[in-house]
């Protein structure tokens, strides 16, 4: 079978690494794609925001299956077009990835049916959503309603902050996808990445991930799109896992099902373990980038025929194998993420750190010139590494991090501090 992959970051890269491990798949596609996607599918230049270009690419490369990785093309209906087409693909259709797109959708829908999660109200006037911060209690949470690249949520510290920062959002920070604020209450406990394959009626649920989205050590700093994140997660016990599934994932797919746009696809729920148990912070329709890289490294088993039952209702004759190592990816950026920062610098010696045993270096922000490797965005490699705990897992990705000659990128150096907290 010929597949497509859609995307060009490093959560895309993982899974065109792991597609080209299946024995069904005869030739693998990938678009745009990056520098080290190269290396084991072909990169089409498409401008996978006209579905009528992707729709032609594939009719013209007899592609069967089309993974669809980030979710801007999903909330934009991409799955929908190609279904229309008869081309079974692997995502959410836009209804559905209204989960993920408007984040007013997600909090309503729990509000709806009873799934735990913040308390919230939603604004688009400015007055009203200062109203209401006079009577909350502080920190509390901001969020664009849409689509802002990962970067729509900021936790104000106090009652001025939060008013400054209605002001930013509502006037334009995050374009058109901050018209409309969610303002929830600030959650405390540890978080976790969940996720599930579902066809719309059955789950299954796949390995569990921690992220890091600050910028910097110890938590500190902006967020970001994710600094590196390690599989499983200590904190998601299997009581966890089970509270989650009956409490959250369950009930969500439930009333989508029940709102007449079933949801197919990954679901990756954001919690917040709390003392009361788990609380949904937000949902992603799509699969973490990096949770992706350290799922698809444990991954023991042929992702395909998983991603297509999702597509065709028979995920239930499904089932995953895991290793039972651990794993861990340690983002490099650029310096200034994610901020303003410089591109086409070049990166040597991703050959030494690809070499070492237990070692993948998948790409996010790269360029391939004259078998040359060039940074071209703000997370431009994820450092990927097994172990059989999370401790040795972090020591090689920093040895094969020290492999890697680019001074002008950047990486955390505690990736994994709270398991290797716990193993200790």
């Amino acid at each position: 079978m010929n597949v497509l992959v859609i995307g060009s970051g490093g959560r895309e890269h993982a899974l065109c690494w792991a597609l080209s491990r299946s024995q069904s798949v005869e030739n693998l596609y990938c678009a745009p794609g990056n520098g080290g996607i190269s290396d084991m599918a072909a990169c089409v230049p498409l401008d996978v925001s006209h579905s009528d270009t992707v729709l032609d690419f594939c009719q013209s490369h007899n592609i069967g299956f089309v993974v669809v990785g980030p979710e801007a093309p999903l909330v934009d209906g991409l799955v929908d077009d190609l279904s229309r087409a008869g081309l079974p693909a692997f995502g959410p259709r836009k209804g559905a990835a209204a989960l993920e797109g408007s984040k007013g959708f997600m909090k309503d829908l729990c509000r709806e049916y009873n799934i735990p999660t913040a308390a919230y109200e939603r604004f688009s006037d400015a007055t009203a959503a200062k109203e209401y911060l006079a009577t909350q209690n502080m920190p509390i949470v901001i969020k664009a309603d849409g689509l802002a690249a990962g970067k729509g949520v900021i936790i104000a510290q106090n009652l001025e902050e939060a008013n400054a920062t209605v002001d930013d959002i509502l006037g334009g920070m995050f374009g058109g996808a901050g018209a409309e604020i969610v303002i929830e209450e600030f959650l405390t406990g540890e978080e976790a990445s969940f996720f599930v394959l579902t066809d719309g009626i059955n789950i299954l649920p796949l390995a569990t991930a921690q992220d890091h989205k600050a910028v910097g050590d110890g938590d500190t700093g902006p967020n970001t799109g994710g600094m590196g994140a390690y599989s499983p997660a200590p904190v998601m016990t299997d009581a966890m896992i089970e509270r989650s599934i009956e409490e959250i994932i369950k009930p969500t797919v439930a009333a989508m099902q029940d709102r007449g746009c079933p949801y197919t696809g990954v679901l990756y729920a954001g919690l917040m373990i709390t003392d009361q148990g788990p609380k949904l912070i937000e949902y992603n329709v799509r699969f973490g980038d990096p949770e992706c890289q350290v799922l698809m490294a444990r991954l023991d088993s042929d992702i395909l025929p998983a991603l297509q039952a999702t597509a065709d209702g028979t995920l239930s004759d499904v089932s995953l194998k895991w290793k039972n190592d651990a794993a861990m990816v340690v983002v490099l950026a650029a310096n200034g993420y994610p901020g303003s920062y410089e591109k086409n610098t070049e990166i040597k010696g991703l050959d030494d750190a690809n070499a070492m045993e237990d070692v993948i270096v998948l790409h996010a922000g790269t360029k391939k010139e004259n078998d040359r490797y060039y940074a071209t965005g703000g997370r431009v490699l994820g450092v990927t590494t097994f172990g059989e705990t999370v401790t040795k897992a972090q020591k090689k990705a920093y040895d094969a991090i020290a492999k890697i000659d680019w001074p002008e990128g950047f990486c955390r150096k505690d990736i994994g501090w709270r398991a290797i907290e716990r193993e200790k």
